[in-house]
């Protein structure tokens, strides 16, 4: 289960990320409200945490911007305050949950799987554009031709463009959300990867590519 974190004071986050990977999550961190928007936008996610105090976005403001794309992704809010006002504010704009630091991991461990369980049980496991189905359980691409059991970056890769299409996605975003902020990776690894999954797609009599558009990153569309 793959979950977004967005909380600005880097140390809590990097605690919170070895609490979550602890109890079994994969975990994308991010460090403002912005950033949070532009994984969402490109990311397929079972929850989101976000703090409400964050720079350049506050989290209420995030989960309004979610809601109104008809995002429907459980949202647990963060918040140092105790006021009611921002809780009510934040149930209204649609979270499902809110926690007040600080807390118990196993309380934010709780209120995760509680939830996250009516999003699982209803879950599809299988992404579909073309003729080719990604199955997010198994790991396999599947076409015409047969399937392949994806590498996990091949398969965050492909998760990433067969959740949105249509929408070209730059290539630092690739590295950063897969890689990780703090790798030191290099940007030509994605193109490598982009390879390898192209051949995958012709090996699958796929119906669909994988394009690049200049200085824009790469898209999937139909052939």
């Amino acid at each position: 289960m793959r979950l977004l974190l967005a909380e600005d004071e880097k140390s809590l986050s990097h605690a919170l990320v070895k609490i979550l990977e602890h109890g079994n999550y994969s975990v994308d961190a991010v460090y403002d409200g912005q950033e949070a928007l532009d994984y969402l936008d490109v990311g397929n996610y079972d929850g989101v945490i976000l703090d409400i105090m964050m720079p350049k976005v506050d989290g209420l403001t995030v989960l309004k911007k979610i809601r109104e794309k008809g995002n429907l992704v459980p949202v647990l809010l963060l918040t140092a305050k105790s006021e009611i006002e921002d809780k009510v504010t934040g149930l209204d704009l649609g979270a499902n949950d809110y926690l007040t630091k600080p807390f118990a991991p196993a309380e934010l461990l709780a209120r995760i799987r509680a939830m996250t369980r009516t999003r699982l049980a209803q879950a599809d496991s299988d992404l579909h554009f073309g003729n080719i189905t990604l199955n997010t359980s198994t790991y396999e691409l599947i076409g015409p031709g047969g399937n392949f059991k994806l590498t996990n970056k091949e398969f965050q890769m492909m998760e990433m463009m067969l959740a949105n299409p249509s929408q070209r996605i730059p290539s630092d975003l690739f590295l950063e959300k897969i890689w990780g902020y703090d790798s030191d990776t290099e940007l030509q690894v994605v193109w490598v990867y982009i390879s390898y999954l192209r051949k995958k797609l012709t090996a699958l009599h796929a119906d669909i590519a994988i394009r690049a558009a200049r200085n824009a990153g790469y898209y999937l569309e139909e052939i």
